[in-house]
């Protein structure tokens, strides 16, 4: 059988499990973060967007990751500065690998439905649509703004 993004399971920074089974019927935007990177603005950007939209169905989920030598060193340390410096509230996982043999399998499953294979750094985005399918996948680059239609393209699509 086929795996489904509902099939994953992510720890929580405080240790808690997130079984992304329990987001069925949402808008899920996983994103690979880092708080030393120069886009980490877009964490401000994404809580904006989880505020305005989480009653709607939208469920945001930031992935940690060091490994483009731009992320705290702790977990707790991440925590933190994503809460003091961008007012995080949405759920952030403890720190992971997004490429490589020790990558968390949940990044191995999106890069093979987005067919657009590693990770190339900090800040790629998959909005998933409320059935589980993958619905795009966007740049670092891609401002979580310039693509707030296609989010509420998304949460209206029931």
């Amino acid at each position: 059988m086929d795996k489904s993004i509902y099939d994953f399971k992510l720890t929580e920074m405080n240790g808690q499990t997130i079984n992304l089974s329990d987001f069925k019927n949402h808008v899920i935007l996983i994103v690979n973060t880092a708080s030393k990177c120069g886009l980490a603005g877009q964490l401000k950007d994404l809580e904006q967007l989880y505020r305005k939209y989480k009653e709607d169905g939208l469920m945001v989920i930031g992935v940690p990751s060091d490994q483009f030598h731009m992320e705290l060193k702790s977990n707790q340390a991440t925590s933190e500065y994503c809460q003091l410096h961008f007012g995080v509230s949405f759920p952030m996982t403890k720190q992971a690998k997004v490429n490589g043999s020790h990558e968390l399998p949940l990044f191995t499953y999106l890069k093979n439905e987005s067919n657009r294979g590693r990770i190339k750094f900090n800040y790629t985005k998959f909005l998933i649509k409320r059935d589980g399918s993958l619905a795009h996948r966007y740049s670092p680059l891609k401002n979580p703004k310039k693509f707030e239609q296609d989010i509420i393209n998304e949460i209206n699509n029931i």
